[in-house]
């Protein structure tokens, strides 16, 4: 069963004259533990998409499913606990918070919404990022690659049905890029963690499993297809 799929997913901006197509009629499916690359240009809608998979943005018609509820069909409140339990992100500017050290900004989504750390998961998670003698710093005391795999270890603690990771490295040098994408490639393995990024780097891309690509807001390939 896929852990994410969409429905004819369209999003338009303005009305009438003005308005702007950024998606139409968008069907993509995603398997549990596949790592997925949605690529395009820049203005191609991936971005779109992605806000609209995440639930930070809703559609003008047609469906997000995550494991198997429609997540559009749920109020704002419900919507947003829902992304907090079941949606991890890693974002291009890494979001950390600057007054919390690593360790506390890895477990604040769990503390967030009052459920007990799995320190055994955590600490695993921390290890294979390379995060053990980091745990005490704060965020401005890192270089940019250690908070992307901050921004990753947080993502993970939640053991969310998904991930979506836009542009992660989108501010990292290419050794640093490198590092990070083998991370959550690995993580993806190790975990069976299903991941989604975005990029508009065709190397990058690569790496995933399988890779989609958009054009002018429509899928042009990989949307249906299933990793054997």
């Amino acid at each position: 069963m896929s852990v994410l799929k969409t429905e004819a997913l369209t999003k338009q901006y303005g009305r009438k004259e003005t308005a702007v197509l950024a998606l139409e009629n968008a069907n993509i499916s995603v398997e549990r533990g596949e790592f997925v690359a949605i690529v395009g240009t820049s203005g191609s809608g991936k971005s779109t998409l992605l806000h609209m998979l995440g639930g930070l943005d809703r559609p003008t018609s047609g469906k997000v499913l995550i494991d198997g509820k429609d997540i559009f069909t749920m109020k704002d409140e419900e919507l947003t606990i829902f992304r907090r339990r079941k949606i991890g992100f890693v974002f291009q500017a890494y979001n950390l918070v600057s007054t919390l050290n690593v360790y506390e900004n890895i477990v604040f989504p769990i503390q967030l919404d009052g459920n007990e750390v799995d320190e055994a998961f955590v600490s695993e998670v921390i290890q294979m990022l390379g995060l053990t003698e980091l745990k005490d710093r704060l965020p401005g005391n890192l270089s940019g690659g250690q908070q992307q795999r901050v921004a990753i270890a947080r993502a993970l603690s939640t053991k969310p049905a998904i991930i979506l990771a836009d542009e992660p490295t989108g501010n990292l040098d290419s050794r640093t890029s490198a590092d990070v994408l083998s991370l959550l490639k690995v993580s993806s393995q190790k975990y069976h963690q299903t991941i989604v990024m975005i990029t508009h780097n065709e190397a990058i891309a690569q790496m995933a499993d399988r890779v989609i690509r958009i054009e002018d807001g429509h899928i042009v390939k990989g949307g249906e297809e299933s990793h054997e």
